[in-house]
C-alpha cells in the first residue's frame, strides 16, 4: 500500500481538484464537493462541482462528438476499449486502493471491482466485431428485409457510492462500442473515483485521436442528475440507486418519451431447503450479508430456512460471525469495512430499532461502534434477526449488515412464494443438492428475480450474464449478453431490387 498523498499523486488527482471534465479538459464553477474517507474520517481533498454553464458546455461538446465518434468502424473503437482494459490492468492496485480508502469496501473487494472493469473491456471488445442484425424473408418478390442497430447518441450514466467505477465500466465499455458518448455523473459520495477513471481514459482518448468529448464527467449533486434526466440530448439515462430515486428518473425520462435503464434496490432472499449443503449455505449467507458492510444490490437481506435445518443454520451463523474481524478495509485480516458516512450508520441504528418494534427476536445484535479504530464513526458490527416475512421492515431494503431468518414448514413452494413477496426482484437463490427443488427454483413458477442461483449466493455476478432485476429493481439489463442493444436504435430495411413497386398485403395503387 502507498500513503494517501503518494496514492492521489500517482493516480493524477489535485487537493482541490476540477470535477468536470470532456476528456483531457477539465474545469467547474460550481460549488465545491469535500470528500473525506469513511475509513477513518480523514479529508481527502475538494472537488468542484459543475454550474448550468459547465453543463451546457459538456453537453455540446458531446453533442459534437458523437457525430464523429460514430463514423468510427466498432472494430476501431473496440480496439480503444482493449486498450483501456490494458490501462486498467496497469492500474489495479492503486485503483483498487482509491476504491477501498473513499467507498470503505475491503481492499480484495476493491480490486475485485476494478477487475470487473478489465472483464467488461474484455467482453465489450470481441462484441465490437459482432454487433448483428437479422434477415428475414418478404412477402414480395425481389425484396429483401433486414434490421439493423445504429448508435443512439449521448449516454448519461448517474452511478452510486458503493461501486463507484465497476458501474460506469459497464455502461461505457458497451455504449462506446456502440458507437455513443457518455456523460458521467458520479455519486458526489465517491468524486475521487470518477476523477481517476476519466484521468486513465483521457490517456487513451488522446493516444487513439478521439474527439473531446467521447467521455465526459460532470461531478455534483442532485441537480445535476435532473438536468441530465430532463435533457432531449441524452436519449438514454442509465441510473443505479436506490428505488425512490430511479422512480424519479423513470418518470422524467418517460414524460420526455427517452429511455432509462433503471438499476435500483435489492432485498435479496437465499431460500435453504433440508437438502442444503449447510457449509456452502453458511459461506454464501455470510458474505452475502456483511460483504461490502452490507452495501451491495445484491447483498443477502433474508435467508428463508425449513424448520428441519434451522437451528443447525442459525447456530452456523452464531459461530461464523463470532469470527468475523472488522475495522480498516486495508487491512487484509479485516472482513468487514465502515458504511459510507454517519448518515448510513444512524438508519442502520433506526432500522435495528424497528427490527424490535415489529417482534424480531436477535440472533446476533449488532451496532454502531467507537474507540480505537472506529474514530471515523461509520463502523458497526452485523445483525441477525428472526422475523416475519410480512414485517415492514423486511420488505424494505436496508442497506447495511442487517440479515433476518425466516422460518418456513411446508414444501420449496412455499419458501418461493415467501421470496417473491417482497416488491424487489433483483438476485435470489437456493441451496439444494435436490435437483427437483433447484429446478422448479429456476421455473416460470419459481423465483421472479432477474437473477436466480442455486448452490451459490445472491451477491456477485459475471460479466458474459445480463446483470438486472425485475419489479422495482428496474428491469434493466446491464453488462453481458444483449445487453449492448439497449445502447442502439433499431432499425428495419427493406431493398426492392426489381422493375416493379408492388405493394403490402397485395393492395393496387395504379395511376
Amino acid at each position: 500500500m502507498v500513503s494517501t498523498e503518494a496514492l492521489l499523486k500517482a493516480l493524477g488527482i489535485e487537493k482541490n481538484q476540477k470535477g468536470c471534465s470532456t476528456g483531457a479538459q477539465w474545469y467547474g464553477s460550481g460549488p465545491a464537493l469535500a470528500t473525506s474517507s469513511p475509513v477513518d474520517g480523514a479529508t481527502l481533498g475538494s472537488v468542484s462541482s459543475a454550474s448550468i454553464e459547465d453543463y451546457e458546455r459538456i453537453l455540446d461538446t458531446a453533442s459534437t462528438a458523437f457525430e464523429a465518434f460514430r463514423a468510427i468502424p466498432a472494430p476501431r473503437r473496440g480496439d480503444m476499449v482493449r486498450s483501456l482494459g490494458n490501462k486498467l490492468r496497469e492500474k489495479k492496485a492503486l485503483l483498487g486502493q482509491l476504491v477501498s480508502y473513499e467507498m470503505g469496501k475491503s481492499y480484495q473487494e476493491g480490486l475485485g471491482e476494478v477487475q470487473e472493469m478489465i472483464d467488461i473491456c474484455d467482453f465489450a471488445v470481441g462484441l465490437s466485431r459482432q454487433l448483428h442484425g437479422f434477415t428475414m424473408h418478404s412477402e414480395r418478390p425481389g425484396h429483401r428485409m433486414y434490421e439493423q442497430y445504429h448508435p443512439l447518441g449521448i449516454v448519461g450514466v448517474i452511478s452510486a457510492f458503493n461501486f463507484p467505477v465497476a458501474v460506469w465500466s459497464w455502461n461505457v465499455a458497451l455504449a462506446w462500442v456502440c458507437g455513443d458518448v457518455c456523460v458521467w455523473k458520479p455519486s458526489e459520495k465517491t468524486p475521487l473515483c470518477s476523477i481517476a477513471c476519466q484521468k486513465i481514459v483521457a490517456d487513451v482518448l488522446q493516444a487513439y485521436q478521439m474527439p473531446e468529448g467521447v467521455s465526459c464527467l460532470i461531478n455534483g449533486g442532485a441537480d445535476v442528475g435532473r438536468w441530465m434526466t430532463e435533457d432531449r440530448r441524452v436519449p438514454l439515462v442509465s441510473a443505479t440507486g436506490s428505488t425512490r430515486m430511479g422512480k424519479s428518473v423513470a418518470a422524467t425520462v418517460g414524460q420526455r418519451l427517452g429511455r432509462s435503464l433503471l438499476e435500483l434496490g435489492g432485498n435479496n432472499a437465499i431460500i435453504v431447503t433440508p437438502d442444503a449443503d449447510i457449509k456452502m449455505t453458511v459461506i454464501g449467507a455470510v458474505f452475502g450479508a456483511v460483504g461490502t458492510c452490507g452495501q451491495r444490490c445484491t447483498s443477502t437481506r433474508r435467508l428463508i430456512v425449513h424448520d428441519a435445518v434451522f437451528d443447525t443454520v442459525k447456530t452456523a451463523l452464531q459461530q461464523a460471525y463470532g469470527q468475523l474481524k472488522i475495522g480498516n478495509p486495508l487491512d487484509e485480516v479485516n472482513h468487514v469495512g465502515p458504511l459510507i458516512d454517519t448518515d448510513a450508520v444512524a438508519t442502520y441504528t433506526k432500522a435495528l430499532a424497528e427490527v424490535e418494534d415489529q417482534g424480531g427476536q436477535w440472533v446476533i445484535q449488532g451496532g454502531a461502534l467507537t474507540g480505537q479504530g472506529y474514530e471515523s464513526g461509520c463502523y458497526v458490527s452485523p445483525s441477525i434477526a428472526e422475523i416475519a416475512n410480512d414485517a415492514a421492515i423486511v420488505q424494505e431494503e436496508t442497506f447495511a449488515p442487517l440479515l433476518y431468518l425466516i422460518r418456513y414448514s411446508g414444501d420449496v413452494q412455499e419458501a418461493i412464494a415467501i421470496q417473491n413477496e417482497v416488491r424487489q426482484g433483483l438476485s435470489s437463490a437456493i441451496m439444494t443438492q435436490n435437483l427437483r427443488e433447484a429446478e422448479l427454483f429456476l421455473s416460470h413458477q419459481g423465483s421472479d428475480c432477474g437473477i436466480a442461483n442455486v448452490n451459490i449466493g445472491t451477491s456477485g455476478a459475471e460479466i458474459g450474464g445480463a446483470f438486472g432485476g425485475e419489479k422495482e429493481t428496474g428491469g434493466g439489463r446491464e453488462s453481458g449478453s444483449d445487453a449492448w442493444k439497449i445502447y442502439m436504435r433499431r432499425q428495419t430495411n427493406t431493398i426492392n431490387y426489381t422493375t416493379e413497386l408492388p405493394l403490402a398485403q397485395g393492395i393496387k395503387f395504379d395511376l
